[in-house]
């Protein structure tokens, strides 16, 4: 892990803060990821879908096991950016650090969970919004739920993310 870029003098939160949408944040995604872990991929994309919910939480995406896409609900997005727009980047940073966490090979949901609030802690203190969504997103939006619960829709009408992962060399044959 690299103690290098530690809260203290940390570019990420002003990076964050700076992103202007999800290509951006994923930007700062990879290179948390990098500089904690030492480890990155590339080639992915990114599905924007309505997800469903219940009355005590929601998902906020989910990473299909031996793909190249991450998923995002777009319930939570959209509310959040509508009633809580100052919290819209720290959230999607949260998401997207967990599920990209999942695409360099961490499967365990528990040890995915803990790496990414050791990367959050590491890089942003303890006191940023992105850190403590990490320790408990339930608690860091607790009136944000599904009042009717809404079913995953069995095909998911899935909006993909142009440039997403923009650092990845594309070419023509």
């Amino acid at each position: 892990m690299n103690k290098e870029l530690t809260t203290s003098g940390s570019k990420y939160p002003t990076r964050l803060e700076q992103a202007k949408g999800l290509a951006d944040i994923f930007e700062v995604v990879k290179d948390a990821v990098s500089s904690q872990l030492g480890l990155s991929r590339g080639g992915l994309m990114l599905g924007i879908a309505e997800l469903g919910g219940r009355p005590e939480g929601w998902v906020g995406g989910f990473y299909p096991l031996a793909t190249n896409i991450i998923v995002m609900n777009k319930g939570p997005m959209n509310r959040i950016k509508r009633e809580q727009p100052h919290l819209y980047n720290s959230y999607c940073f949260h998401i997207l650090l967990h599920e990209y966490i999942h695409t360099v090979g961490y499967t365990d949901e528990a040890m995915t969970r803990r790496k990414t609030l050791e990367i959050s802690a590491n890089l942003f203190g303890r006191e940023h919004d992105v850190t403590k969504m990490a320790a408990d997103l339930s608690q860091y939006f607790p009136h944000m739920t599904y009042i009717v619960p809404q079913e995953q829709p069995q095909d998911l009408d899935l909006e993909l993310v142009k440039g997403f992962d923009r650092s990845c060399a594309s070419y023509i044959c």
